[in-house]
């Protein structure tokens, strides 16, 4: 194993579980988000660490020498890949008009979106594994992946028109370059959820596997890369020339997203409370202060 990645797999982590296959040239990365499945900013920032220490690690190589060639995004949490955005600081921002720290949430979420979404800048393939739920930014950040292998029972949807907002870290840009604009539009605008078949048919996963069997599915999918992973790889680097995300459109589509959360209304923001209790029913959490909502029992 190189010192590089001896390097990196030494780094300590809080909220990430890292694994790393040196036969497949594979790095598991495991969310472990404290409380609620989401993406708080420690986590962001975790994330963030992680790829810049598999970038110096890939430094100076191509996809035949790269320590890791694939980076397989996955979840620990309960039923949930990730239910997205931290609704609790949302909250708080938006009733202190903090339109800076909304700003700074965004930017967080975008710089780790994009650097999935362009393979880390290095020559490597993003998987995303996806075994629960994944809502709103959850969502955004699996299709930020090149490849996205989902099991047969989970969730997925953008639900913030919920609550009179959009999902502006990623979601139309990266469904857009899936499936038709049009599509998009329709599939964020409707707040619903679909399945993983659903989502299959409409092109904007890759892969689905049955249930309880995604991690093995994502195994298959690297055995097979030893004998088309030249093709695959150059396919994939193809689709970037031809559709690429550029940071910009992530931060101007970000800034978009940040500045219309401050118009939302008193309404609005009870729609967001409401999905709040309920993910913290789910994980048999007691609302707090730092959540950002008002404290209500939590009563089914």
């Amino acid at each position: 194993m190189s010192p590089a990645v001896l390097r990196f797999l030494a780094e300590r982590y809080e909220q990430l579980e890292v694994r790393y296959d040196p036969e497949q040239r594979a790095l598991w990365a495991y969310q472990r988000p404290r409380r609620r499945p989401c993406f708080n900013l420690d986590l962001l920032s975790e994330i963030k660490r992680l790829q810049e220490a598999i970038q110096r690690a890939c430094h100076g190589h191509d996809e035949t020498t790269s320590p890791v060639r694939f980076l397989i995004a996955g979840s620990r949490a309960k039923d949930a890949f990730n239910l997205g955005g931290d609704l609790g600081l949302f909250l708080e921002l938006i009733r202190n008009r903090d339109r800076q720290g909304l700003r700074r949430y965004a930017l967080a979420c975008v710089e780790v979106l994009y650097l999935n979404s362009v393979n880390l800048n290095a020559p490597l393939t993003t998987i995303a594994l996806v075994q629960g739920a994944a809502l709103g930014g959850g969502f955004e950040a699996a299709i930020s992946c090149s490849v996205v292998i989902a099991e047969r029972h989970v969730q997925m949807g953008l639900p913030e028109i919920l609550f009179n907002l959009f999902p502006g870290m990623g979601a139309y840009s990266f469904l857009a370059r899936r499936i038709h604009p049009i599509h998009a539009e329709r599939l964020i605008l409707s707040g619903e959820m679909w399945t993983a078949p659903e989502m299959y048919e409409k092109g904007v996963i890759d892969l689905v596997a049955e249930t309880a069997t995604g991690a093995q599915a994502v195994v298959d999918y690297l055995h097979r890369q030893e004998r088309v992973g030249i093709g695959t790889f150059g396919l994939i680097k193809a689709r970037h020339r031809v559709q690429p995300v550029s940071y910009q459109e992530l931060f101007d589509v970000a800034m978009i997203w940040a500045d219309s959360a401050l118009h939302l209304g008193e309404r609005d923001l009870r729609v967001m409370e409401r999905l709040l209790r309920a993910q913290n029913r789910a994980y048999g959490l007691a609302p707090s202060p730092s959540d950002g909502a008002k404290v209500v029992p939590l009563i089914s």
